[in-house]
């Protein structure tokens, strides 16, 4: 008969006792009987003694005593644990009396079914279960550990003769009574029972199939629960060690860091002070100190914050200044290489360039390139302009137009004789105020006052007219200016405007002027003043000692200089319409020599046509600044130094 443990109620067979438990009883209040766990099912109890407990009968069984068995022949070994036992007796599950069998250490083992059973010293009957451990290599021995907090550990280990006994043993094991009983209720203790809950919690995952060596001896387990129980007890045992040799030695090291323990280990420095620490986890503890310390008063400082934010600042501040520093520098070469002065070349390097490009694309065959090369440099030495840019003849082709044609104007005044340049490949995109000048140097050089300064029918080429401002610098003309293009303008790409034009003319004891029409002084962004100005420009001379003035007047004026961001032009003559407005007519250097060449064209609706690109009326000025040259008349040497001088603080007339 089969007695319930826990309402005793007798049963005949083990399934009616096992069916009793499940139905009349809790099924999750279940407990085992070697550690705190509790309230789990059967099944959960019984995977919790398979993981945790699974050799503890064995162990218990040899006195909780290490067995090691030296391996004399290659053989594996096979090492049976009994798994099932504590679950069953946990439960109660049979009970009998005056049970016979061997026994070891106080408990029977009988055999049942070709088994082996185990009966504890209470003759309390459980089952078993065989469970087989990685088979021992050849040459190796196996051996099993005491328990370690409720679990056995299983190991492999090299070849040898004998393993000192309890190798996995902890610090607690010299005192450990073999009961199991008394195992479970020190196992059960206050100062485990933490420890006790993360290993319960640890071994809910399911085994692995796997060895795991010990990174810390040779041992090679089979779980990996296990292993980490191993280890666990190696810093235990590596812990205790430590305290007992820092206690006894703390005395005699009270007055010095020590560089080292006692027992010859290496010793750790703490990083922020020179206190020397004996091992790893001490050191670790002083620097949390130094940590927590550091955290608390910072806390507590009142002007940390503010100091903080102050830093933060700077640092951004410092950041924008680079930042706009690295901006300017780059708008900077972007402004060099827009005006020509980043040191990519002058008038000769782009027209070799050019060549060269046709050259390689077809265009020009080798014997042409190197012909006008020589010619080129040949231009270039002498310092004048080669002329084959050049249209003669464009004035008088304008005053028989005009005479012809146009019969909307009621007056036309037009510049004295005025050739037309246009820009080559040598200057394109930044030649075009070199090319104005020498459309005003070709009018003045064809009137007597200005003879005497002007050398006759020599027009500079575009390097020569650079050599020529540089002089002008070197005179103490226009200072600001020079300091802008770094006193050299020979063999770069300069744009020059009207001061550069104002050097040069009073270099040459050419009076001249400079108007800044600053801001537009009409609807739409217009500018009438020019208009205006322009218009009592030309007719001042025409009207002298004239009742009624003709309808088309070729004046002795020479050409006026216009400036306006990016480009400039000349203007050679102004219409008046019979409704009153006022038209300018320009020479462009932009245009093309076959463009200019059709004024010159008998055909009327040719000429018409070239006239009606010179035109400009009010609304096709719409930039916000024009600046105008104009040419006066012959300096004197005592004048020319005077504006020599005055020219340090270079001003134009602001209109209005």
């Amino acid at each position: 008969m089969l007695t319930c443990e826990i309402c005793g109620e007798e049963l005949v067979l083990e399934e009616d006792m096992k069916t009793h438990l499940l139905l009349s009883h809790l099924e999750n209040d279940m407990g085992c009987p070697l550690c705190s766990l509790s309230r789990v099912s059967y099944d959960e109890l019984h995977f919790h003694i398979n993981t945790a407990h699974k050799d503890h009968d064995g162990a218990e069984g040899r006195g909780g005593h290490s067995l090691v068995r030296p391996s004399s022949r290659p053989t594996p070994t096979t090492t049976t644990t009994i798994v099932d036992s504590h679950c069953k007796q946990a439960i109660g599950l049979s009970r009998s009396e005056g049970s016979e069998g061997g026994v070891a250490n106080g408990n029977r083992f009988d055999t049942i079914g070709g088994g082996v059973s185990l009966r504890t010293s209470n003759s309390t009957l459980v089952s078993k279960e065989l469970m087989t451990v990685t088979p021992t290599p050849p040459g190796y021995t196996a051996f099993s550990g005491g328990e370690s907090s409720g679990g056995r550990a299983v190991a492999i280990v090299g070849p040898t003769s004998s393993v000192s006994t309890g190798f996995l043993r902890s610090a607690q094991d010299s005192s450990r009574p073999t009961s199991r009983h008394c195992h479970a209720e020190e196992s059960l203790g206050v100062g485990s029972a933490e420890h006790t809950k993360v290993k319960q919690k640890r071994f809910s995952s399911p085994l692995k199939e796997k060895q795991f060596p010990c990174p810390m001896c040779a041992l090679v387990c089979t779980d990996a629960f296990i292993l980490q129980e191993h280890v666990e007890l190696h810093l235990l045992e590596e812990s205790t060690a430590e305290e007992a040799v820092l206690g006894a030695t703390s005395s005699t090291e009270a007055a010095s860091p020590s560089s080292s323990n006692s027992s010859g280990g290496k010793s750790y420095e703490c990083p922020m002070c020179s206190v020397v620490c004996g091992d790893c986890y001490s050191l670790q503890e002083h620097v949390e100190v130094h940590l927590d310390y550091g955290t608390a008063t910072s806390a507590v400082s009142p002007g940390s914050d503010l100091r903080l934010a102050r830093g933060l600042q700077e640092e951004e501040k410092e950041r924008r200044k680079e930042q706009e520093a690295k901006r300017e520098a780059e708008e900077f070469k972007k402004l060099q290489r827009q005006f020509g002065v980043d040191g990519r070349g002058g008038y000769r390097r782009q027209m070799e360039r050019t060549m060269e490009k046709a050259v390689s694309r077809g265009v020009m065959v080798p014997a042409d390139f190197h012909n006008k090369r020589a010619e080129m440099m040949e231009a270039l030495a002498s310092g004048v302009d080669d002329g084959k840019t050049r249209t003669q003849g464009v004035l008088g082709a304008l005053y028989v137009y005009y005479q012809r044609e146009a019969r909307d104007c009621v007056h036309v005044w037009l510049s004295a004789e005025t050739d037309h340049y246009c820009s080559s490949e040598g200057d394109k995109g930044w030649g075009c105020g070199y090319r104005n000048f020498q459309m005003l140097l070709s009018s003045l050089q064809r009137m007597e006052p200005y003879t005497t300064c002007l050398s006759e029918g020599s027009v500079p080429s575009i390097p020569q007219v650079q050599v020529l401002i540089e002089g002008a610098w070197r005179e103490g003309l226009d200072p600001q200016g020079a300091t802008h293009f770094n006193q050299r303008l020979q063999g770069t790409r300069a744009w020059i405007g009207a001061t550069e034009i104002y050097a040069l003319c009073t270099s040459l004891r050419v009076s001249a002027r400079v108007l800044d029409f600053h801001q537009p002084t009409g609807p739409g962004d217009t500018h009438p003043r020019i208009f205006d100005w322009v218009k009592q420009y030309f007719s001042q001379t025409a009207t002298r000692g004239a009742r009624l003035p003709p309808r088309v007047v070729q004046t002795t004026q020479p050409p006026l200089y216009l400036q306006h961001q990016g480009h400039s032009r000349s203007i050679v003559g102004v219409e008046q319409k019979k409704n009153g407005s006022l038209c300018l007519l320009l020479l462009d250097p932009g245009c093309s020599p076959g463009d200019v060449r059709k004024l010159l064209s008998q055909d009327g609706s040719t000429v018409t046509t070239a006239v009606r690109r010179m035109r400009k009326f009010p609304g096709n000025l719409k930039h916000r600044q024009y600046q105008v040259v104009a040419v006066e008349g012959v300096l004197s040497p005592e004048e020319k130094r005077t504006r020599i001088l005055n020219s340090r603080t270079l001003q134009a007339e602001r209109i209005p």
